[in-house]
């Protein structure tokens, strides 16, 4: 016994006793107490429930982030343009602007020289970012190195767009490029404003701005929550309504002049849908263009041009 004990307790060169074992320090103790209650799927950093949180709490900070950042990096609510062609043409066009951002060390041409020097002129501050600002602003578009930031459009009242003798209502019109075209039509040819629904309709954007060559500043646009309701509202105020469409009841052509040189309101639907059915039945004349046959209908600002000018010329 005595023997075994002094192998028991007998040292190594290292200070440790021969025959000892090595023990776990605990851990294994630590596992077996458990891990506590699952954690919820959103404070999982990689499961989708988390990852939707984040992406989620990103879009509302972006939303709600306050319009005079230092970095110069705020979104307008109007919208923008990008491109040096469309600013330039935009800026010629004298269209409201509240911004121009430029690129960091960018490529200057003619372009970008008379974008600064129009921006100058006019007073539009001038912001010098990064380029990845100019790409998280466009979402990814072709900006060429200029962004022009275009403010909110104010909307007037029915009451002062159907001053005049001639007003044009839209009907589901959706393209921005096709209200900036009516509205310089409009504006060459005398009407007193444009009407536009409140929902499933375009609205005064920067593309439409742009497209308006600065008509949108001399020429006030309304929106109305129902459109049917606003034509029977002015036809109480003694205004003729024509509804432009291709199965009409009678070709402008062959239209009593006299109607074109009284009150007349000139209701222009969607593309290919043409005028919805209630507002169809509300007009007082469905009007067709003639045209060559074998054609498709005309282009929505097209064919409103070709009416204004129409009672223009009655007018005349």
């Amino acid at each position: 016994m005595a023997g075994n004990s002094q192998r028991r307790g007998a040292m190594r060169k290292d200070g440790t006793k021969k025959g000892a074992t090595v023990g776990s320090g605990g851990q294994r103790r630590a596992k077996l107490e458990g891990r506590g209650p699952t954690p919820k799927a959103t404070e999982r950093p990689h499961h989708p429930a988390a990852r939707r949180d984040r992406a989620a709490k990103k879009r509302a900070e972006s939303a709600n982030r306050p319009a005079g950042r230092s970095s110069g990096s705020r979104r307008s609510t109007g919208g923008l343009l990008m491109g040096r062609n469309p600013i330039v043409e935009a800026l010629r066009a004298d269209i409201p602007a509240t911004g121009l951002y430029v690129q960091t060390k960018a490529d200057a041409d003619d372009r970008w020289r008379e974008a600064m020097r129009i921006a100058v002129s006019r007073g539009i501050p001038i912001m010098e970012v990064a380029r990845t600002e100019l790409d998280r602003m466009t979402d990814g578009g072709v900006h060429q190195g200029l962004v022009l930031t275009v403010p909110e459009y104010k909307y007037s009242d029915l009451s002062d767009v159907d001053t005049g003798s001639l007003v044009v209502v839209l009907d589901g019109v959706t393209d921005p490029r096709n209200l900036g075209a009516i509205a310089r039509s409009a504006a060459a040819f005398g009407a007193s404003g444009i009407i536009i629904p409140t929902r499933r309709s375009v609205g005064v954007t920067a593309s439409a701005w742009k497209t308006s060559a600065g008509a949108l500043a001399r020429i006030p646009v309304a929106q109305v929550t129902n459109t049917t309701r606003t034509l029977q509202s002015l036809q109480k105020s003694g205004f003729a309504v024509l509804g432009l469409t291709a199965d009409a009841d009678v070709s402008l052509a062959g239209l009593d002049p006299k109607i074109l040189t009284d009150k007349v309101a000139i209701v222009v639907g969607a593309e290919g849908a043409g005028l919805s059915r209630l507002v169809g039945e509300t007009c007082d004349w469905r009007v067709s263009i003639p045209m060559a046959s074998g054609n498709e209908s005309l282009n929505a600002s097209v064919a409103a041009g070709i009416v204004l000018q129409a009672v223009f010329a009655a007018r005349s």
